[in-house]
């Protein structure tokens, strides 16, 4: 099972100022959640964040706030619990030809394929892994962390979240592999401008 763009939504989990200087590698993790966020523009894959208590923490940092079709405040540390689930749903239009390939008839024998979420956040062990959890637990999505764009305060508890985020089914991926199985090819008319982003 491989990631698919046009499958993917890019979920950025409370990227905010005032956590940043905490985080374990944090400038880095940050950094591939900004490159995850490049691509899926270019790539057109929906992105979208979260705000955990906004007043206090501050909106998610600008270099990724701009790339979000829009951004969700919370308080709970679970974004299903605070209305994120209807912003993933989508919408269908128009005849069934024009519908995303995971929402059209399939053949009784063949499977739906599942809407595919890629996320990014902080800090792993609280909100990233509380959100993930009930994204699975709705069994409507493949949830897919990029290990490498998330951090917590410690090592400890992110390698922690890793492990509990594995054993509920979540697949555990990195910046790289999320941007190469979406373009598929080095034919692909973005793989130049996306290869730029890594080097």
């Amino acid at each position: 099972m491989r990631i698919e763009a046009e499958l993917s939504q890019l979920l950025l989990i409370d990227w905010q100022p005032r956590l940043m200087p905490a985080l374990f590698e944090g400038p880095a993790a940050v950094a591939n959640a900004q490159r995850l966020a490049q691509a899926a523009q270019r790539l057109r894959v929906p992105t979208w964040g979260t705000e955990q208590n906004p007043d206090k923490l501050g909106p998610l940092v600008p270099e990724l706030r701009g790339l979000c079709r829009d951004t969700l405040n919370k308080m709970s540390f679970s974004a299903v619990d605070d209305g994120l689930v209807p912003w993933l749903m989508p919408k269908p239009s128009g005849n069934a030809k024009s519908m995303p390939k995971h929402l059209r008839a399939n053949s009784p024998a063949t499977e739906p394929t599942k809407p595919q979420l890629i996320v990014s956040g902080c800090e792993a062990h609280v909100c990233v892994m509380q959100t993930a959890l009930d994204l699975l637990e709705e069994e409507h999505w493949q949830v897919w962390i990029v290990t490498d764009a998330c951090s917590s305060r410690t090592e400890r508890n992110r390698d922690a979240a890793w492990d509990r985020l594995a054993s509920a089914g979540a697949e555990l991926v990195t910046t790289e592999m999320v941007l190469f199985e979406w373009l598929r090819s080095a034919e692909h008319p973005e793989f130049k401008a996306i290869q730029a982003l890594i080097r």
